[in-house]
């Protein structure tokens, strides 16, 4: 249980560097307090926990093609879905750009890369505490 917290808290850090900050402009957040973001996290967990896994199998091939780059293009996936099933939700996180547009595209791979990037660091700081720990 306190691993799947930590990886809740880590998630909603990454999802508030990319959202919350404003850093990347056509990504619209109106609730950025702690439990907006804390419900988006948990929206963008449940994505990545029932769909990536699937999408990665379904994948396989071109990952292994690209040398595991177009695991870019499945975060950029997983951030767009969010962004719907978030708006479904009302949760007031949304992609500023008409659907289908590069630039709509553009905008949530950039989102992805972000969160993907803040995750990773986040993950290696906390690395110890995510390890399951030995009876």
């Amino acid at each position: 249980m306190q691993r799947f917290i930590l990886r809740w808290a880590i998630n909603a850090a990454a999802l508030y560097i990319a959202v919350g900050t404003g850093w990347i402009s056509g990504i619209r957040a109106e609730n950025t307090t702690w439990w907006g973001i804390l419900i988006l996290a948990l929206i963008f967990g449940a994505v990545n926990a029932l769909v990536r896994p699937l999408l990665k199998f379904v994948t396989c091939p071109l990952i292994l093609l690209t040398l595991g780059l177009f695991t870019l293009a499945i975060n950029t996936g997983m951030f767009v879905l969010t962004g719907w099933v978030g708006t479904f939700f009302n949760t007031g996180f949304a992609i500023e750009a008409p659907w289908p547009s590069w630039e709509y595209v553009w905008i949530a791979f950039l989102g992805g890369l972000v969160v993907g990037i803040a995750s990773a660091l986040l993950t290696m700081v906390l690395r110890d505490e995510l390890r399951p720990r030995r009876a």
